[in-house]
């Protein structure tokens, strides 16, 4: 079920457009803002606040990557594998985290630490190759930069 601080937050956004439902991807960001994530649960509440399906808010939400719909760690680590990443060692940097964090893409360390994602493009391919955690852009990145940026998230 959703908050009332929630449901505020949403009614606030919807209040901006002429259809509630354009207001589906703020909606689904205010509920992994306060939950991490958008389980099946939540996606059901939003569909309904929204006035939507909740398969068309389904599709939005498996659209975007940045929408997460299981639980992911106290930090995201997401990777690009854009060709400008890959061709500046970008396979260098997911072998590191391998290493580094025990997990594979798509997995979450077992302190649910950190949990790894591949991105497809950060737009940073001038500083590349390049990693996104938690909203904040890390590139230039060599695998023992990437030590260094690790050790910023508790």
């Amino acid at each position: 079920m959703l908050s009332e601080p929630e449901i505020r937050a949403i009614e606030r956004e919807t209040a901006l457009y002429a259809h509630k439902r354009a207001a589906c991807i703020d909606a689904l960001k205010i509920v992994q803002r306060n939950r991490g994530w958008v389980s099946d649960e939540h996606l059901h509440d939003i569909a309904a606040l929204l006035e939507m399906s909740v398969d068309d808010l389904d599709a939005v939400a498996t659209f975007y990557n940045l929408v997460y719909r299981r639980p992911v760690g106290r930090h995201v680590v997401h990777v690009c594998d854009s060709v400008s990443c890959w061709l500046t060692g970008s396979v260098a940097l997911s072998d590191r985290l391998r290493e580094r964090l025990g997990v594979d893409h798509g997995q979450t360390t077992p302190d649910g630490r950190f949990t790894v994602l591949p991105i497809v493009c950060l737009g940073a391919c001038d500083r590349a190759p390049a990693i996104l955690v938690d909203g904040d852009l890390h590139a230039d990145l060599d695998p023992d930069g990437l030590e260094r940026v690790l050790e910023r998230y508790e």
